[in-house]
């Protein structure tokens, strides 16, 4: 890759504050088992690192395609099941459900009990629920399929980012790191192409066959070459109280923000499902607080470069998933377009949001994570109100691809998942990140339920597309609104000696 690697100079990460929990970037593996460099790697060991990268861009890939195309594809289940467009979505909140509640579990279990067995695990379920979805001869089975598919990417998409953090040295981590998300990236941007064009061709179906061989071919690269890492320091136990209530807390919350707009957001299984969140996060919390052995070090929360990395990540992608949500109803509702037409209209962005990862890669040691992150919320936040005024179609492509969708919103959740790893111990990555993964899917699911609510409640009154604009222009106000905020708080901690300065440029 063209990307300059990272400089290993300590300082080019920002350190936890001062009195944190969580040791900084250089933090290595005590492990005997595992040199220094990384899970069973030497530096030295290039092709067992090819082989990581392989096996987790693979499956990044696999599973931002899935997730993406089938969004285009829920006529087409309606139709060939027969039954309601609001039963088929089902399809996509059952594995929501599923990959929400299950990543922060997914991320610790492979810190705790090896993150090669993890891998392998998340893509044997991936694999075997793309063929279940492929082959299923109704609703129930296929969302029974799709909670399969779920729980295998809510265990591959954390333990892939701590397999790349542990297996490549520090001087090629973010680099690496952003490449792997270069890949999935593509997934991504292809997935609304790839869904409009099976659906209008061969049928649904091809979504799930397409994914099923490319899943499996990962699984065999990582079985082959991606070598175990663990975080040294836990014993090998998991803390089951704290994995019960935060699965049980997200899965009501996941499940009254998917269905709240269907149901009704104050009918009595709405407010049960919030109600059951809040009482399970409570208790999530008190034990955390008491565990020997926490799921999650609270202390992470008192890693202040890490919050706000994880805060304005968040908030890109829940502009991320409103803007795709929202292009997609108005290239087809108000421009006419067909699902494959739509599909050839998000390949403009495509080719930028693949350019996020390494993008991010080469910005890792030149800028502070929080720094990029704000610097993506003020490209995202301005792109979301142009993309809002602009109606020409030779504005609105390039708009919709550099600063909205392409490069703004797709940097600023894509780096996130980098940054995180500059500024935890490697040995807790996977924690780390799946803890930022239960974030910006939750929030994410979130804003899109807010999203369809406003366009609910504000159709009746004006054409679809004013509320369309309206929506854009709100959320891009929040982003802005975010990015500065990030960066006002961290100009507060530079000055009192908290934070390092801003450049991280090499003498």
């Amino acid at each position: 890759m063209p990307a300059d690697p990272p400089s290993a100079d300590p300082s080019s990460a920002e350190p936890p504050p001062v009195g944190t929990a969580v040791p900084g970037p250089d933090a290595r593996s005590t492990d005997p088992a595992v040199p220094a460099s990384g899970a069973g790697a030497g530096p030295g060991d290039r092709a067992a690192r090819r082989g990581a990268f392989a096996a987790v861009a693979l499956a990044l890939f696999c599973i931002q395609v899935d997730f993406f195309a089938l969004n285009l594809a829920i006529p087409g289940i309606s139709a060939e099941l027969a039954v309601t467009p609001a039963a088929a979505q089902w399809t996509l909140s059952a594995y929501m459900l599923a990959i929400g509640c299950f990543f922060i579990v997914g991320g610790r279990l492979g810190d705790v009990f090896g993150r090669r067995r993890a891998l392998l695990a998340g893509a044997a379920l991936f694999t075997a629920g793309s063929v279940a979805c492929a082959l299923a001869p109704g609703l129930g089975a296929l969302v029974a399929a799709r909670i399969v598919q779920g729980i295998g990417a809510a265990l591959v998409f954390p333990v892939s980012v701590s397999v790349i953090t542990n297996v490549f040295p520090e001087a090629g981590r973010a680099r690496a790191l952003g490449a792997v998300f270069g890949v999935a990236n593509i997934g991504t941007a292809l997935g609304p192409f790839v869904g409009g064009g099976l659906t209008e061709g061969p049928g649904w179906r091809w979504i799930f066959w397409l994914v099923a061989p490319l899943s499996a071919l990962s699984l065999l690269i990582a079985l082959l070459k991606v070598a175990d890492s663990r975080d040294p320091d836990a014993p090998r136990q998991l803390d089951l109280p704290g994995c019960l209530t935060v699965v049980v807390g997200l899965a009501a919350l996941t499940l009254a923000v998917e269905r709240g707009s269907a149901w009704g957001w104050n009918h009595p299984r709405t407010l049960a499902a919030l109600g059951l969140a809040v009482l399970a996060g409570a208790l999530f919390t008190l034990r955390e607080r008491r565990a020997r052995h926490p799921l999650i070090d609270l202390g992470l929360f008192r890693n202040v470069p890490y919050v706000l990395v994880t805060g304005m990540g968040s908030i890109a992608n829940m502009g991320y998933g409103v803007t795709v949500f929202l292009a997609t109803l108005y290239l087809q509702g108000v421009r006419g377009l067909s699902p494959l037409a739509a599909g050839v209209v998000f390949l403009a962005p495509a080719v930028l949001v693949a350019l996020t990862g390494p993008l991010g890669g080469w910005l890792s040691p030149r800028v502070r994570p929080t720094a990029v992150m704000a610097m993506a919320g003020v490209v995202a936040g301005t792109g979301m109100l142009a993309l809002s005024v602009v109606e020409a179609w030779w504005l609105y492509v390039p708009v919709f691809a550099w600063c909205g969708l392409g490069l703004g919103l797709g940097l600023g959740w894509t780096f996130s998942s980098v940054a995180t790893q500059q500024v935890v111990p490697p040995a807790r990555a996977g924690e780390a990140s799946g803890v930022l993964l239960t974030f910006l899917v939750t929030l994410g699911a979130i804003a899109l339920a807010a999203a369809a609510s406003a366009l609910t409640a504000l159709t009746p009154e004006r054409p679809p597309e004013e509320a369309y604009d309206l929506i854009l222009r709100v959320g891009g106000v929040v982003i802005l609104a975010a990015a500065a905020v990030v960066m006002a708080v961290r100009r507060r901690l530079v000055r009192r000696g908290v934070l390092p300065p801003l450049s991280v440029r090499r003498s």
